[in-house]
């Protein structure tokens, strides 16, 4: 069973018409996987806007029904037998053209991934080891390999202090033509990873296919055979990039062989030659960096038979054709801030000021993603829920969108954000003895402040009430000098009370009838 990410991205990659190949690599998942989810797309009758529409669970449940999720007995492999037949086929050996057979003889049998993984713990089990070796045909502009240098050389020198201070080494490079780009940060976190990834590709000119960085923290939040979940930072970048992220395997240096071969090269050709000199900046250092990146670009290959010639020839003659164009926009850097769950308050701080989100959110994850201009806020899946420009000012520490609130909420903050003038200005609308009577009101307190829920509710109860009767009971009020909210919703009552009474007619007299005795029948 797959989480709903790994869902949605499967049908919209396939509904894009991305091959098999590419879908599998992206999100790890067999090709049995993909058809079953996109067969039970197809029969849903939705659409990915609707999907994209329905709460996570309900997505996941409509995939992967409960009650198909049943253990059965499935026959394991021959993988005796099966391991001598990859002996027999030598360089061509094929493990997933053997689990064909297998699934034709035992149709309900493992799937792909587990059959490997049963066929590895063999291997482990029988011969003390799972490794083997096969050659990789690297494609021209297909893939940018991303890592750290491992070693942290102390080049920087501090003025005020005397000391060299460490230093970290950000490097990508080409699959196919092995060219080289390499920066220097203070650090290995996230924004500078991203800064790294954005100036290589601007480097490149170019994108590839698939961006594959190392399995670093900054990059990866958790890696799987089944689930690979991105930090919401490279999700963007894959929108962005139109690319997609696709890291090697855990632990296995020998899905990444290129990048681990020039982190090697670097850490003896760049760290060595930086060490020549004495750099005080962070700028002085990678001018350095960017002379040296050249010169290594430019050096031809050891081995004269060597298409490539040098690594920029190699990049402009094979990679670089066959990579997209970059975008016309540039790519807009954002701080990352992750929240558990939505404070009771429903709002969300960033740089000392908290900003609000859908109170109906509380309690749920959110990503706030901060650039220099805007807050943008989405939920635990990278969708967006709102935006505000970001603010610089003192105060208000609160920056809240009126829609955010709850009913209750928005009531208080309309009342508690009105003055006296405010107050005097909506009475004046009745007249002037209600301006009279809410000025008393106003006065009638230490602090106006406290009598700014006594005018609210003496306005509000004037709602749908003819003006003429407004001004009436407020005239009572005043003369009664009784300028009070109790006491002029009870006079209003009054007010209106005789008014329904003496429209019995045009002129507040019963009517006249044969079969009505006056009073004076009674003398």
């Amino acid at each position: 069973m797959h989480d709903y990410n790994t869902i949605l991205g499967v049908i919209e990659l396939r509904l894009s018409k991305v091959s098999y190949d590419s879908v599998q690599k992206r999100y790890r998942i067999g090709r049995s996987g993909i058809a079953l989810i996109m067969n039970r797309y197809k029969d849903s009758g939705l659409s990915l806007d609707d999907l994209r529409q329905m709460p996570a669970s309900k997505v996941v449940d409509l995939i992967y029904p409960k009650e198909n999720l049943r253990h059965k007995d499935i026959p394991l492999p021959d993988f005796e037998k099966i391991h001598e037949q990859m002996i027999q086929m030598g360089k061509h050996a094929d493990l997933s053209f053997l689990w064909i057979d297998y699934k034709k003889e035992h149709p309900n049998g493992y799937q792909l991934a587990q059959f490997y993984k049963l066929y590895r713990d063999f291997m482990v089990d029988a011969y003390g080891t799972s490794k083997t070796s096969m050659p990789v045909e690297r494609i021209p502009g297909e893939k940018m390999y991303i890592d750290w240098v491992g070693d942290q050389p102390e080049l920087l020198l501090d003025t005020t202090t005397g000391e060299l201070r460490k230093v970290h080494i950000f490097t990508t490079t080409l699959g196919f033509s092995s060219l080289v780009y390499a920066e220097i940060f203070p650090d290995e976190k996230l924004p500078h990873f991203i800064t790294g990834t954005v100036h290589a590709l601007s480097y490149y000119g170019a994108v590839p296919k698939y961006l594959v960085p190392d399995n670093l923290r900054t990059a990866v939040t958790r890696h799987s055979k089944d689930e690979l979940v991105l930090q919401s930072a490279f999700s963007d970048l894959e929108t962005f990039y139109d690319t997609i992220v696709l890291p090697p395997p855990p632990r296995k240096p020998k899905g990444k062989p290129t990048v681990e071969n020039h982190v090697r090269f670097l850490e003896t050709h760049l760290v060595e030659e930086l060490k020549k000199d004495t750099y005080i900046s962070l700028e002085a250092l990678n001018a350095a960096v960017k002379k040296i990146v050249a010169d290594i670009n430019q050096r031809p290959f050891q081995k004269k038979s060597d298409i490539r010639k040098s690594r920029m020839n190699g990049f402009e003659k094979y990679d670089k054709p066959r990579m997209n164009q970059l975008p016309g926009e540039s790519y807009t850097l954002c701080d990352y801030k992750y929240f558990l769950k939505v404070p009771d308050n429903y709002h969300l701080e960033y740089d000392a000021h908290y900003y609000s989100v859908l109170y109906t959110y509380k309690g749920k994850p959110a990503i706030l993603k901060a650039t220099m201009t805007e807050i943008r806020i989405c939920d635990e899946y990278n969708r967006l829920i709102c935006r505000h420009p970001r603010s610089y000012r003192d105060f208000p520490l609160y920056i809240t969108d009126d829609n955010h609130m709850p009913p209750e909420h928005l009531y208080y903050k309309e009342v508690n954000a009105h003055d006296g003038a405010y107050y005097r200005r909506w009475a004046s609308v009745y007249g002037e003895s209600m301006v009279t009577l809410i000025d008393r009101i106003l006065r009638s307190s230490k602090h106006e402040e406290q009598a700014y829920n006594s005018c609210a509710g003496v306005l509000h109860s004037c709602k749908d009430v003819p003006h003429r009767l407004v001004q009436e009971a407020a005239e009572k009020c005043v003369e009664a000098n009784a300028c009070k909210y109790s006491y002029f919703k009870k006079v209003l009552s009054m007010v209106q009370n005789n008014h329904s009474s003496s429209a019995i007619n045009g002129t507040g007299k019963l009517p006249s009838h044969t079969n009505i005795r006056g009073k004076e029948a009674y003398k």
